[in-house]
């Protein structure tokens, strides 16, 4: 998983220092590492990065998670778009994890998405094995940050 550990190095570098809110939340970066797996794990709740392909699709929005994949230039998500496309539930729940409200989470989420999921398709596809388990991912995104805690 070294693609992985270093692409999360590079959005977890700035992103998530950037929207760090004051005061705490994201303290356990840890629980940050189990939502991203959580959204891309193959066993994941929302079926992987072909389950959250097909989310974004259902909510008219398959040409920008596609141009993530892609080999092109990203687009830009909002929050509002991507609590439409992930739905509220998934949202809260996240949040809740982190220990942190939807407003502060969607920001994150939509710099830190994009870029991760650019990343971890570079041949410009969604790979046909998925990208792993919940606990391969989980395993690599922990590690990765609790190194970057010290």
């Amino acid at each position: 998983m070294g693609l992985l550990d270093s692409v999360l190095g590079q959005v977890l570098g700035g992103a998530a220092q950037q929207q760090q809110p004051q005061g705490g939340g994201l303290g356990d970066l840890g629980g940050l590492a189990g939502a991203l797996g959580g959204l891309l794990a193959n066993n994941g709740g929302q079926g992987g990065l072909g389950g959250l392909v097909s989310k974004f699709e259902q909510a008219g929005m398959g040409d920008v998670i596609g141009s993530w994949i892609g080999k092109g230039e990203n687009q830009p998500v909002s929050g509002d778009q991507l609590q439409n496309a992930l739905g509220s539930d998934t949202i809260a729940a996240i949040a809740s994890k982190l220990g942190i409200n939807a407003q502060t989470l969607l920001p994150m989420l939509a710099t830190m998405l994009p870029a991760l999921i650019d990343q971890l398709t570079p041949h410009g596809k969604v790979p046909d094995q998925g990208l792993g388990n919940h606990d391969d991912l989980l395993g690599s995104l922990s590690g990765l940050l609790q190194g970057r805690q010290s």
